[in-house]
């Protein structure tokens, strides 16, 4: 039986999410066969839009073979052909359904960085984000319900209340912590081995409603580039290429990481920071604000948005809201400071925002009223 919840959520991604118009192409890329029946509703949805749907299955089961045999020149040959996709889109929407995360943890490295440097980078970075309305999702399956640690039911009730949140109602919230960010200079974060500032001034805040991922719920901005200085205890399990990494720490001077330390894979933790010069400087630093989410998934699209989070981001910023670093890297990391993980304190200009992962700002307060946004 048809399962309506993915028709209302193959509606908003189509309408709302991207705003496909009638004649434009959009690429819909799915990954995992339990993903099959989104994509179905996908490219119903697109259609009726008077879209043209290209629709293409590559999950990583699928590259990890290639991977493991390929040359580089195949590999920059199946990075071409999909560039010359993007290229045709006006929009994009990515299902991230894979049946194991970790696919990818036991690739050559130098084929891997090939591949993330000519595909993750070029094709979608640099095309697919820069040039495209695009929006990217994972899907409710085993392997998410797994590594979220609860059952595949519970997991799929909460998946959809998550995606099917009123954007809308977020994104009108959010305009206070986009002003009140913009008016920002320093911002200082203290927390359990964490007491880090930086100056976020004169660089734009940029909502995150609905429109670039589902599920949503983040302001973020960039620190000026040399301005980080202190430490950050980031307490939220990241996987990374195939790989698990806990308890990151990193150290900041003048705007540069000078010491690092995880526990997870050494060398490759050390290879990410080594990939390129802008590895070892912020690009984004964000405050997740979605009141659904309130624990790590051991997915960054969910974990990013955990209500009274932040991420401060090692590698590349976005085209708008840049400062000015470039790298192949761009690694989320997720600081939560609710009491459950350890609190902590946010501060603008001196002034506290919020505490313990609640806002105390009178006028962050009034508009993140979590009963009025669930």
């Amino acid at each position: 039986m048809q399962d309506l919840r993915l028709k209302t959520l193959a509606k908003t991604l189509i309408n709302y999410s991207v705003e496909l118009k009638p004649g434009e192409t959009i690429y819909i890329e799915i990954k995992g066969k339990d993903t099959l029946d989104l994509g179905k509703e996908l490219i119903t949805e697109a259609t009726l839009a008077g879209g043209n749907p290209i629709f293409i299955y590559n999950d990583a089961s699928l590259v990890r073979r290639f991977l493991r045999s390929a040359n580089e020149k195949q590999v920059l040959e199946l990075a071409a052909w999909h560039m010359e996709l993007m290229k045709k889109a006006k929009a994009f929407i990515g299902v991230r359904g894979d049946d194991n995360s970790f696919d990818l943890s036991d690739i050559e490295p130098k084929i891997h960085k090939i591949y993330k440097e000519h595909f993750t980078k070029k094709v979608h970075l640099e095309q697919r984000v820069k040039h495209t309305r695009w929006c990217v999702m994972r899907y409710p399956n085993y392997s998410m319900a797994t590594l979220a640690e609860t059952s595949q039911e519970a997991f799929e009730d909460f998946y959809f209340r998550v995606c099917n949140l009123d954007y809308s109602k977020l994104s009108k919230a959010m305009n206070v912590l986009k002003a009140l960010m913009e008016r920002t200079d320093k911002v200082r974060i203290v927390s359990k081995g964490t007491d880090i500032s930086f100056s976020i001034k004169g660089i734009p805040a940029v909502k995150c409603d609905g429109k670039m991922n589902i599920p949503d719920g983040e302001v973020y901005t960039a620190p000026q580039k040399l301005s980080v200085n202190g430490v950050i205890q980031y307490n939220t399990p990241s996987p990374r290429d195939g790989n698990l990494y806990n308890n990151v720490r990193l150290e900041f001077k003048e705007g540069k990481i000078v010491s690092k330390s995880c526990e997870g894979d050494q060398e490759k933790f050390h290879e990410m920071f080594a990939i390129d010069e802008g590895a070892l400087y912020t690009g984004e630093f964000a405050i997740g604000v979605n009141p659904h989410v309130t624990k790590p998934m051991k997915d960054i699209l969910f974990d990013e948005k955990i209500w009274g989070s932040i991420h401060l981001t090692p590698g590349a910023s976005y085209d708008d809201a840049s400062n000015g670093n470039n790298s192949s890297l761009h690694w989320d990391l997720v600081l939560i400071q609710t009491p459950e993980y350890g609190g902590g304190q946010l501060y603008f200009d001196n002034v506290l925002i919020r505490d313990n992962g609640e806002f105390v700002h009178p006028e962050l307060k009034k508009a993140f009223a979590r009963e009025a946004l669930v």
